[in-house]
């Protein structure tokens, strides 16, 4: 089930990625979720999925 979670939140992530707000907010849930080792799995995925949208470059700070 925690798979099926981690891919729910790429899932959610994306569809809100249209807003750097609702995708902050989002990802602090995720964070919180998430198993340890599922948010390193996240943060390569972000890395990539936000290479080209810099406007959610704030919200990577979350990760830290």
């Amino acid at each position: 089930m925690a798979r099926a979670m981690f891919e729910y939140t790429k899932t959610v992530l994306k569809k809100v990625s249209f807003n750097s707000d609702l995708f902050c907010k989002e990802l602090e849930k995720a964070l919180s979720r998430l198993l340890p080792y599922e948010v390193d799995e996240l943060t390569i995925w972000l890395r990539q999925f936000t290479s080209n949208k810099p406007e959610l470059y704030s919200c990577m700070a979350l990760i830290k």
